[in-house]
């Protein structure tokens, strides 16, 4: 899976007017970049947080989220790609803050936090490919330039390298599922974290009560006959791609809340 450079994110920054980080609202801190926000500090350019995929929290969260944020001095703004929730607000957000055409703005962000979406919301129409799934097809391989409207041009960028978010984060946005060497590790973690925020993430995606994380991969695996030919035990490598995969798609359903101010 290609992406960027540190190098090229730092051109890009330069040669841009406002710069928009996309994070998943679902875990806002573990999709920041501090290392882009000092870019674009060192360039002296305008910086908005957009908390996308909105719609997979409830709205209560996405205003914390949001003021939480702002608190720390950042602007921010929630929206949702898919369903347009605060796409023509965003689009009114930058054009105000640039104050003459023509204009550039650089959407950057890790793996599957939705900048293509998000640029296709703002265009109204589809031309930046989008993938839930980091690797497969439909991720951004390399700068590419989109026309939002007469002077307004947006650039999507393939994610940033390295993803700096804590663990699990750094490794299921990195890679593809199918890429990830032993995804064991980190589709435990994962599960660790999805039912520190809700213990029924497992039951709703799968119909497994267990929590040991171990043992609910091998139900998950058993569930799907997914057995290594040689043994008949449960390949649970597959089940452990799988359960990243439903992170990434939000069938494993869990959002971190966001900390008191």
């Amino acid at each position: 899976m290609r992406l960027a450079s540190w190098r090229m994110i730092a051109k890009l920054v330069r040669g841009s007017d406002v710069v928009l980080e996309v994070v998943d609202i679902r875990d806002p801190v573990s999709t920041m970049s501090r290392r882009l926000e000092k870019i674009v500090e060192a360039f002296d350019k305008t910086l908005l947080i957009v908390l996308n995929k909105s719609d997979l929290v409830p709205r209560s969260v996405a205003e914390g989220w949001k003021s939480y944020l702002e608190s720390l001095g950042y602007k921010a703004m929630y929206v949702s790609a898919t369903s347009r929730l605060g796409t023509r607000m965003l689009r009114g957000w930058v054009r105000a803050s640039v104050p003459a055409k023509p204009f550039t703005a650089a959407v950057v962000g890790y793996p599957k936090t939705g900048k293509s979406s998000i640029i296709n919301a703002l265009r109204g129409r589809k031309g930046a490919l989008t993938s839930p799934i980091p690797g497969s097809f439909g991720y951004t391989r390399s700068f590419q330039i989109f026309k939002v409207e007469e002077g307004f041009y947006m650039i999507d960028t393939p994610g940033i390298v390295p993803v700096e978010g804590g663990w699990p984060e750094a490794v299921i946005r990195g890679k593809a599922p199918e890429e990830i060497p032993d995804p064991l590790p980190a589709a435990v973690a994962l599960i660790e974290k999805a039912l520190k925020y809700n213990r029924r993430a497992l039951l709703e995606a799968y119909g497994i009560e267990e929590t040991d994380p171990y043992k609910a991969l091998e139900i998950l695996a058993l569930k799907r006959g997914w057995r290594y030919k040689s043994t008949g035990e449960p390949l649970i490598e597959e089940a452990a791609r799988t359960v990243i995969r439903d992170y990434h798609t939000a069938k494993l359903y869990f959002y971190v809340p966001p900390p008191d101010k």
